[in-house]
């Protein structure tokens, strides 16, 4: 009888602390940080268009996510690839060349093509993916 009551004063506690650990997990999902990274690696070697790439996404993203960006929900940040520091990053992130890229969490969205296609000759259609990607990656 006792051996009962020990068992089931165990299985007892086991359920309050499994119900109280699943309330207190966050609502992000699965491979998602709940923010919004752009980088975008170059190298020192640039061309104007790779410079007005950066400078562009820059600011789109500044002029689009003030308010994220001061939460710290939004970020941007330019990563030279000829500076041993960014090897850490540009591993991690599987980058080995000139990259705009989108994170959040785990996902990843590559809008190189896009950078370079429309940032000098139709910057507001850049803008414009820009936006649709970010507001994607915020969504989910």
């Amino acid at each position: 009888m006792r051996t009962i009551r020990l068992f089931l004063a165990m299985v007892l506690i086991l359920l309050v602390v499994a119900c109280n650990a699943q309330s207190t997990r966050e609502a992000t999902p699965a491979g998602k940080s709940g923010k919004v990274e752009a980088y975008y690696f170059h190298f020192n070697a640039r061309c104007v268009t790779c410079k007005t790439v950066e400078a562009e996404a820059k600011a789109n993203i500044e002029t689009l996510y003030p308010e994220l960006i001061k939460s710290g929900k939004v970020s941007f940040k330019a990563v030279n690839l000829d500076e041993s520091s960014s090897k850490t990053i540009a591993d991690k992130l599987g980058v080995n060349g000139q990259t705009l890229l989108l994170v959040n969490g785990s996902e990843k969205i590559n809008i190189t093509n896009e950078g370079f296609m429309y940032a000098r000759n139709d910057p507001e259609k850049f803008r414009a993916v820009i936006k649709e990607k970010v507001d994607g990656l915020l969504k989910n």
